[in-house]
């Protein structure tokens, strides 16, 4: 419930004056399409990422497409991925020819559960998936040492995390490459757009041929690629964008301290011991089959707020199948989260507003 009548939307995206000036100097400039922006805009991304290089594409999803692509991961294959997130995360290994298999997520974190993980590879498993999801990073001391033990390739969902990290070590750096989606709503966005971040030239150079139609140089093809292009446009405002996330994610992590001192009644977000989670979503939990009444209640206060995600992939209907186990963490988290408004343009009375409205709608008992 994010509508344009309420007071506090459960989200607020940010076009300042220096994102328009930066879309209006690339117009004038005729360079639009994969140029000097782009080319700079992965260069500062890569700063993000520990210095990885990093691949400019059109959205978060293509990023998951294309770098199951370029590892050669297809028919035949199998990807380990958590049913608890957007179907992007499963959609992006049936659009290269592979099943996604479903493990479920630890209920604290809502990320991929290590010991789940590990119970359902098997010899068809080619990679994992996890999602750093809401912004909170998944457990990757324990999956990557899983993925050695197997020989699987990792690649990181970190559509929702720009700037989260793990003992230190940021999201997009554990496996062979790393995901970002630079929707409108996300920590920080290009209108629309993605990254990949990698430490192997090799998958790089590839990822690039991939989102160019297979190649480097024009009208020298060599392979078959898709038109995944950032366009200068998105990375101009992507490049005005980073500049604020640092002060971004620590004023969602300060958003967040000050709903965690205030809700009371409801279970706040669990932060897992050496995570940097940075709030994409401040999510918490509405037991006792009360959520959609209590969501219903934050509407008539104008507060907004969404249930991310209401229906796991593993029950949708291109991923139905009655004969997979059961999923009980998922399917509980599915029924009962709720993402409060926790984005960087709240004030103090508006965070006031929303746990008060939260405490009244049923969290205090």
């Amino acid at each position: 419930m994010s509508g344009s009548n309420l007071s506090i939307p459960a989200a607020r995206p940010v076009i300042g004056e220096a994102e328009i000036e930066a879309v209006v100097r690339v117009l004038r400039s005729g360079h639009v399409i994969q140029g000097p922006e782009v080319a700079a805009f992965e260069e500062e991304f890569s700063e993000l990422v520990a210095g990885r290089s990093c691949v400019a594409v059109n959205s978060g999803t293509s990023a998951l497409q294309l770098t199951l692509m370029a590892l050669g991961i297809g028919p035949g294959d199998e990807v380990v991925v958590p049913s608890f997130s957007f179907a992007a995360t499963a959609n992006a290994v049936r659009l290269v020819g592979a099943e996604p298999v479903f493990a479920d997520i630890t209920p604290g974190t809502y990320c991929l559960d290590p010991l789940a993980t590990a119970a359902v590879i098997g010899p068809r498993t080619a990679a994992l998936m996890p999602v750093h999801l809401y912004g909170h990073p998944a457990a990757m001391d324990r999956l990557m040492p899983l993925a050695d033990r197997h020989g699987l390739a990792v690649i990181e969902d970190a559509c929702q995390a720009h700037d989260a990290a793990l003992h230190g070590q940021p999201v997009g750096t554990f496996g062979q490459a790393g995901c970002f989606s630079f929707y409108p709503t996300k920590n920080m966005h290009t209108l629309e757009g993605g990254m990949i971040s990698t430490a192997d030239p090799q998958l790089a150079r590839t990822l690039r041929l991939l989102r160019n139609q297979g190649m480097e140089q024009r009208y020298e093809n060599e392979i078959v690629g898709a038109n995944m292009r950032m366009t200068d446009v998105a990375a101009a405002v992507g490049r005005e964008q980073l500049k604020q996330l640092p002060a971004w994610t620590e004023r969602r992590r300060a958003n967040a301290k000050v709903l965690d001192s205030r809700i009371e009644g409801l279970p706040v977000p669990q932060v897992a011991d050496g995570a940097r989670h940075v709030y994409h979503q401040y999510t918490v939990r509405v037991p006792d089959g009360r959520r959609d009444d209590v969501q219903q209640e934050l509407a008539r206060q104008s507060i907004g707020s969404a249930v991310y995600y209401p229906t796991p992939i593993h029950r949708l209907k291109p991923y139905q199948d009655p004969g997979r186990p059961p999923l009980p963490e998922t399917d509980r988290a599915a029924a009962e989260v709720l993402s409060l408004p926790v984005h960087p343009t709240l004030g103090p009375g508006e965070l006031e507003r929303i746990a008060q409205a939260v405490n009244l709608a049923g969290g205090a008992r």
